[in-house]
């Protein structure tokens, strides 16, 4: 099951939550959003638990929590919306909106 973690400090790292989050039981996988241009934390990050009851016990035992001296936000993960391209208008493949030659 995947865990949405947010509020997180600059400074916390993946390996650091794969301790935090082992606790609760066996971590499967842990990433730190990073942005694409800076290289820096975006702030949140994603911990795959191997069961769900592990994943509902973090989820527990860690929302609210503070992590690195901030308070943390710990839910399951929901599935992303990929709305990134809406409100795009109809350029078709050229760009240029609807003009007429």
């Amino acid at each position: 099951m995947k865990i949405y973690v947010g509020n997180l400090s600059p400074e916390t790292n993946e390996e650091y939550l794969k301790q935090s989050f082992g606790a609760f039981g066996d971590v499967v996988s842990a990433s730190v959003v990073m942005d694409h241009y800076s290289g820096k934390s975006r702030g949140f990050a994603f911990v795959e638990m191997a069961s769900q009851a592990n994943a509902e016990a973090a989820i527990a035992g860690l929302n609210g929590k503070e992590l690195n001296n901030r308070t943390i936000i710990v839910n399951e993960a929901r599935p992303r919306k990929d709305d990134r391209n809406t409100n795009r208008g109809n350029r078709g493949s050229f760009g240029g909106g609807n003009r007429r030659y």
